[in-house]
C-alpha cells in the first residue's frame, strides 16, 4: 500500500512539473512555483490527517500515529516553503 501512494505522489509531481513547465516555458515564475508547492503540501498534509482519524477510528494507534507524525512533518515543510522569500517578477510598466 505504501508503495502504491509513493507512486501515486511522484506522478502527481510530476504531472505538476509538467504543468509549470508548460504554462511558463521562457520565464519561470517562483511565486508561481512555491504558490503551487503551497497547495499541494497543504492536499498532503490534510490527507494524512484523515488516514490518521481513520486509523484512530479503527484502534490502530500506532499507525495512527505514524499518519499524524507525517502530517505534522508536512506542516512544518509548509511553513519553510512559506517562508522562503520569493522576489516577485517586475512588471513591463515598471522596467519601461
Amino acid at each position: 500500500m505504501a508503495q502504491l501512494h509513493d507512486l501515486r505522489l511522484r506522478l502527481l509531481v510530476q504531472q505538476e512539473s509538467e504543468q509549470i513547465a508548460k504554462s511558463q516555458p521562457t520565464d519561470l515564475d517562483l511565486s508561481v512555483v512555491q504558490a503551487r508547492c503551497l497547495c499541494w503540501l497543504a492536499l498532503l498534509a490534510e490527507a494524512h490527517e484523515d488516514q490518521a482519524s481513520e486509523a484512530e477510528s479503527r484502534v490502530d494507534t500506532e499507525q495512527a500515529m505514524g499518519w499524524f507524525a507525517d502530517s505534522m512533518r508536512l506542516r512544518d515543510v509548509i511553513n519553510v516553503v512559506t517562508s522562503i522569500e520569493v522576489p516577485l517578477p517586475e512588471s513591463s510598466d515598471e522596467s519601461e
